[in-house]
């Protein structure tokens, strides 16, 4: 099993694709963390995009996969930011899998 070591604190439990176990270890911290293994840095555009994934979440219980997550974006943040290719950008590879992850959300059923 994976785990993430903060200091201060017990190791945190990720399943087999980095997603975490138990949605109530993420903070901010954690999110850094994780994002430091991809290699990425969060900025202040990452912040928002994971804020909205978040409270969408919360609202509807399930990570949206690739093209919902751009309309949700779209929705939330504007026409500019729900882009795919801005996202792409902020979230290399697949953004719907790794800004779920960075938020602390279980992996999109429907995303390879």
């Amino acid at each position: 099993m994976k785990s993430l070591k903060l200091p201060q604190r017990p190791p945190i439990a990720l399943d087999k694709d980095g997603y975490l176990r138990n949605m109530s270890d993420w903070s901010p911290e954690v999110a850094e963390l994780l994002a430091a293994e991809i290699p990425l840095n969060l900025s202040a555009a990452h912040w928002e995009v994971i804020d909205v994934l978040r409270a969408f979440y919360q609202a509807h219980g399930l990570s949206p996969a690739t093209r919902p997550f751009v309309k949700l974006v779209a929705r939330d943040l504007g026409a500019e930011k729900g882009r795919s290719i801005y996202l792409m950008k902020l979230f290399p590879g697949n953004p719907a899998l790794i800004a779920s992850k960075l938020a602390g959300l279980p992996r999109p059923s429907n995303c390879f």
